[in-house]
């Protein structure tokens, strides 16, 4: 009587492909593909990576994260220490996953790293406090930030209608949904036009700042650290604000399987930001 050779299962969604002397093989390795096996299309260029990163860091956040750094600091001075504090935090934790994506060439980001390197117990809390909790507060932010802005300029002699806000938002996120679903190419495409749109955005916020310097104002900065003093409580929610505003360096890891040439894209796309 003989027994059946095992054969290790590989996953459809290519995240585990069975473990040879303890590793996780990639999806990039040099074994020949298997009949049948299901992988993502790589459509995500430099620039289509590029646009990804600074599309997520310069979005809801940038706008309103200013005023509550400030709120909480109190001061100029310490609100701009805040600002490049967070700005090394966020500059340390991009040089790590540029390491990481060029090591671990597989999509999901957090994920994939603590699959990995803990196993599948920690990976799957993780993935399950992102999906109940985190994304769906960030999404909420977000798109209700993205609500508020798109009708500010139709009421702007009165207060807009939390209903319409909703409403707006709903919308907005739907649409997200769809075009995501429907094609990586064209999602691709608007996130560059939307990253475009908020780099004139901030363009214009920061040209007319810069030359009020030129001219000399400069009042602000006269001791900049005077005024309220800022708060044990306070601090804690400034360096959050901050971080918020920095967020977004990692969601190219999100979709590495998906770059074209992942070891030198990743690295070149987060070492530039």
């Amino acid at each position: 009587m003989f027994r059946k050779a095992a054969v290790p299962t590989v996953s459809n969604g290519s995240y585990l492909q069975g473990r040879a002397n303890g590793k996780l093989s990639s999806v990039d390795s040099g074994q020949p593909a298997r009949r049948g096996k299901v992988v993502l299309k790589k459509k995500v260029t430099l620039l289509r990576g590029i646009s990804i990163i600074i599309g997520t860091i310069i979005g809801a956040g940038i706008f309103i994260s200013p005023k509550g750094i400030l709120k909480n600091t109190g001061s100029v001075g310490m609100s701009l220490t805040v600002w490049t504090v967070c700005g090394i935090l966020s500059l340390f934790g991009a040089l790590c996953y540029a390491e990481l994506g060029t090591c671990i060439k597989k999509s999901g980001g957090h994920y994939t790293y603590i699959l990995e390197a803990f196993g599948p117990l920690p990976a799957f809390v993780r993935v399950w406090v992102e999906l109940l909790i985190i994304r769906p507060a960030a999404t909420a932010v977000i798109s209700l930030a993205f609500g508020r802005y798109i009708l500010e300029p139709f009421f702007m002699q009165c207060e807009i209608p939390e209903l319409a806000i909703k409403l707006i938002t709903a919308v907005g996120i739907t649409l997200v949904m769809v075009l995501n679903s429907t094609s990586v190419s064209w999602s691709a495409r608007i996130q560059m036009f939307l990253t475009f749109c908020k780099l004139v955005a901030i363009l214009i916020i920061i040209v007319p700042g810069v030359i009020q310097l030129i001219k000399g104002e400069t009042q602000h900065f006269k001791n900049a650290f005077a005024g309220n003093d800022a708060s044990i409580m306070g601090l804690p929610l400034a360096f959050y604000s901050g971080m918020y505003a920095y967020s977004g360096w990692f969601y190219l890891n999100f979709v590495t399987e998906e770059v074209e040439n992942p070891e030198k894209y990743v690295l070149n796309v987060l070492l530039d930001f």
